[in-house]
């Protein structure tokens, strides 16, 4: 490969991966069929352990998605937590919880949002499970035993599909809460094989929307990354 092409493919990447990032909230108009199409597509070219590719997608648009909705949010009042894969604030080690909770007063800073008013932070939480206004959203089981492994292929899977996106200009994001009602979801799509990772709304971002302008920050590469030899 010469070094120009190598140049400019470097760029591509670099505009990608980082103008990628989560969208809170959306327009609602829809994603036309042919995109989304080309999108998972594309997606399907994730990288998996043996090519085993463990992914289930399930992808929910108009009135379905509306009746998905209102039962997550009924799940959620009812407080029918179903995750499949366990969750625990106690997983996240200190530095982990220092770089949430500086995102949470972003996130909850743009909305208006004070530190103590946990009222309004649950309600925000509950508002979330309609898709933050989107007219699609995503499922992704892990198909096969659902184990640890499989699950990371699925999570190769989804950064594809999130940059996959990306590229087609159509905004996302990745909601772990969507999986806290896995038996919702699969009772309401019919789906009787796998375990639900998580759920991405997907759409159009509303750009006039103050908690689409939140610009989060990384962890320096030497805290995360090492090199040896």
């Amino acid at each position: 490969m010469s070094k120009s092409v190598a140049t400019e493919l470097s760029g591509c990447a670099e505009k990608l991966v980082r103008g990628r990032h989560a969208t809170r909230a959306f327009r609602p108009g829809a994603v036309p069929e042919e995109t989304m199409r080309a999108i998972f597509s594309l997606a399907g070219a994730a990288p998996s352990h043996s090519n085993a590719q463990p992914w289930q997608v399930e992808v929910v648009s108009g009135a379905a998605c509306e009746r998905l909705a209102d039962a997550l949010r009924a799940a959620h009042a009812e407080k029918r937590v179903s995750a499949d894969f366990p969750y625990s604030e106690g997983m996240y080690s200190p530095t982990h919880q220092a770089r949430r909770a500086a995102f949470g007063g972003e996130l909850y800073g743009a909305l208006g949002i004070g530190p103590d008013d946990h009222a309004a932070r649950a309600a925000y939480d509950a508002q979330s499970l309609r898709f933050y206004g989107a007219p699609h959203a995503a499922f992704l089981f892990v198909t096969g035993d659902g184990g640890a492994r499989l699950a990371a292929d699925v999570g190769a899977y989804m950064q594809t599909l999130l940059l996959a996106m990306t590229a087609y200009g159509v905004d996302s994001c990745p909601q772990g809460l969507l999986s806290f009602y896995a038996d919702t979801v699969r009772a309401e799509l019919g789906v009787t094989e796998g375990k639900l990772l998580l759920g991405i709304s997907f759409g159009y971002a509303d750009e006039a929307a103050p908690v689409n302008r939140i610009t989060t920050g990384r962890a320096a590469l030497g805290s995360t990354t090492a090199f040896h030899g």
